[in-house]
């Protein structure tokens, strides 16, 4: 079976999404002296970089004296105690200079947290426990503002990894919805979906540490496009329903792409590596579409 895929185009993206695992990284965490102890526990825990390209810096704050920030620094996080310990001029003098700028405090409300050092609301997360602060309120922040150093992130801390393939799987997901739903030339979507697919998952092996290379993206890409074509299931397995075949093909677009990214990611998280990937998220491609054939049957 012909792939339905140039293998330049997905070597290609290895090579780009191997780049961009790479990036640099400079991050400054400030902590508020009377900030929780265990907030900082869980911080420092999370923030270990797992390489050189990761610059943490990492400095207590206090009343009425400034903290000068690098011209290359991504974000500023800020550990929030009381709100008295000078932590609220450190940040202000970051947005000042437009950093990204976030402050982290233990509270059932992020308001309550954003009210102490004067920071805005939408840059602000909290959480009773500190690490749900840390592991998925801070996470999903940093993945929606930093969105061009997601994996340089993941490749770092091991914490980013589970939200930055949620990222990848939610985008790559939407977007081949529309693709079944929008391309209505016979054959016309297959590639692009497959394409998306084979993307995606390479971004979820470089979000967890896999090494990419030439070689890897076309075993990816073998699997992938050799197997079961999601818009070969649509037309085969679903039908065309006049009038509705539009929303059937983006609902498997959608599924299928969904379960081949939740496979990849429960693989990762049980320790496995790039050899199986491609194969265990093909079969729960294939069996998202069966459902749906079942689903319509009834």
């Amino acid at each position: 079976m012909a792939l339905p895929v140039n293998v330049r185009d997905i070597v290609r993206s290895s090579t780009k999404i191997r780049e961009e695992r790479e990036k640099p990284l400079r991050i400054a965490i400030i902590i508020e002296a009377n900030a929780p102890d265990e907030l900082i526990d869980a911080v420092r825990d999370r923030f270990r970089p797992q390489t050189a390209g990761a610059k943490l810096g990492l400095e207590v704050a206090e009343p009425g004296v400034s903290i000068g920030f690098h011209a290359s620094t991504d974000v500023v996080i800020g550990l929030v105690g009381t709100g008295s310990g000078g932590l609220a001029g450190v940040l202000a003098d970051a947005r000042e200079q437009g950093l990204h700028t976030v402050a982290v405090g233990v509270s059932p409300r992020h308001i309550e947290v954003a009210e102490r050092v004067g920071h805005p609301y939408a840059d602000t997360v909290a959480a009773i426990d500190p690490l749900t602060a840390v592991d998925a309120e801070l996470a999903s922040w940093l993945v929606e503002r930093l969105a061009g150093k997601r994996l340089a992130l993941a490749h770092n801390f091991a914490f980013m990894r589970s939200a930055v393939a949620e990222e990848a799987i939610k985008a790559t997901a939407t977007q081949n919805a529309l693709v079944g739903a929008v391309l209505f030339i016979p054959g016309a979507d297959m590639p692009v979906m497959t394409l998306n697919q084979a993307k995606m998952l390479l971004q979820i092996a470089a979000a967890y540490g896999e090494p990419l290379g030439a070689e890897r993206a076309k075993e990816l890409l073998a699997v992938v496009g050799g197997g079961f074509a999601l818009r070969a299931v649509a037309r085969q397995a679903l039908g065309f329903v006049p009038g509705f075949g539009w929303a059937i093909k983006g609902a498997v677009g959608y599924a299928g792409t969904l379960a081949m990214g939740k496979a990849a990611v429960t693989y990762f998280e049980q320790g496995g590596d790039f050899s199986n990937m491609a194969r265990k998220a093909v079969e729960a491609r294939d069996a998202a579409v069966r459902r749906l054939k079942d689903a319509r049957a009834c």
